[in-house]
């Protein structure tokens, strides 16, 4: 069995990369095709063989992928993937466009519906940048991308809250296998609660992520909070911090761990597709302060590993921190919720899915070349 795996674009670092990171160590040796690749700001990606698709040689396209978006579906059309018997696209845009072959499985590890269209279109028609583009355009956008959804022989959720999602929009069904952490996030020496200090919170700075919600609810509550990221809102938030609240921006994964384990709790205050933070958090006895919707609560364990808040305001957050503080909560529990969600479950029931659905492939070859026409 050949695998080849896709991606959106390779010129970040996040939650989606490790998600590449773990399949890479399940097909070492397939290759990686993407849109545009930089390799300098994704050094992440240096044990992969990357291709990416013609557009990559305008370079100042390789960190201005929203322009690409009317043309970026026919570019993933563009890749030659003939040589492989699994494709393996893992996307929350544009990478599900590959086209394959009746004898080929294509399998869609979905991150989440494209959410600027579906999930979070509300939310991105308050941006500026989304907010010039005329209607028609949208149409066809959200047109193209109901088409390729289709494409897929079988999709993969990360959550049952992307499941769902898949389902709502795409009209597709999918089976869950949630991603893991890497291992070095489990510690093996947990602090007491009673050692540690002050809040976290670990987050990409974009408008979604809803960091800003959780700075207001930290000057009111005079309570100090470090925040570890960079991102477009960093100048803001720091604009509205007050001084209890300290910037830290991107910092090493063995700095983030001893963040993790002096936290008193994390903040985790957007709705998230699934988010690997929480898990993280957990791995190192810290509990998880978190919205309730999304894929945090089928990570978080309420009033065991973490507590909710029910209204995306400070407010809310400030009544959620404040019934934490009273809380008996024990590292050793959120420690034991993360084994759940550690790497090896991952490779075994992410290898026994693609198995299997190979397996049923080559046994009912008729069906894709019916899905096909």
């Amino acid at each position: 069995m050949k695998v080849a795996l896709v991606y959106d674009r390779v010129n970040k670092f996040g939650g989606a990369e490790r998600v590449l990171l773990a399949l890479h160590q399940i097909f070492p040796d397939a290759p990686l095709y993407t849109l545009v690749y930089d390799s300098k700001s994704a050094p992440w990606a240096k044990d992969f063989k990357i291709i990416s698709t013609f557009l990559n040689h305008i370079r100042f396209l390789q960190h201005k992928h929203e322009w690409l978006a009317p043309i970026a579906a026919m570019a993933f059309e563009s890749l030659d993937l003939r040589d492989f018997d699994v494709i393996i696209s893992v996307t929350s845009s544009d990478a599900k466009a590959v086209i394959t072959k009746p004898n080929q499985l294509h399998i869609c590890y979905c991150l989440t519906p494209t959410r600027y269209f579906w999930s979070g279109e509300e939310q991105y028609s308050q941006d500026k940048k989304f907010k010039i583009i005329p209607q028609w355009l949208k149409h066809y956008f959200r047109t193209t991308d109901l088409l390729i959804s289709q494409r897929p022989d079988q999709y993969i959720a990360i959550s049952k809250e992307v499941k769902d999602r898949i389902l709502k929009y795409y009209y597709r069904d999918s089976s869950v296998i949630y991603p893991s952490i890497e291992d070095k996030f489990y510690s093996k020496d947990l602090i007491p609660m009673s050692e540690r200090d002050g809040y976290l919170i670990v987050s990409r700075l974009v408008p979604y992520k809803k960091v800003d919600l959780a700075i207001h609810a930290f000057n009111i509550l005079k309570k100090p909070l470090t925040v570890v990221g960079i991102g477009s809102e960093l100048q803001h938030l720091k604009n509205i911090s007050e001084s209890t609240i300290t910037f830290v921006g991107a910092v090493s994964d063995e700095r983030l761990i001893e963040y993790y384990r002096h936290a008193r709790a994390v903040i985790f205050p957007q709705e998230e597709d699934y988010g690997l933070v929480p898990i993280e958090a957990q791995a190192n006895g810290t509990p998880v302060i978190a919205y309730d919707r999304g894929g945090a609560l089928e990570t978080i364990v309420s009033d065991k590993t973490g507590l909710f808040f029910d209204q995306q305001t400070p407010e809310s957050l400030v009544k959620a921190v404040e019934k934490f503080e009273k809380a008996k909560i024990s590292p050793q529990d959120c420690y034991q919720n993360s084994l759940r969600f550690n790497n090896q479950n991952f490779k075994k029931n992410f290898t026994a899915k693609i198995t299997e659905l190979w397996l049923n492939h080559l046994a009912h070859p008729a069906t894709k070349v019916l899905s096909a026409n």
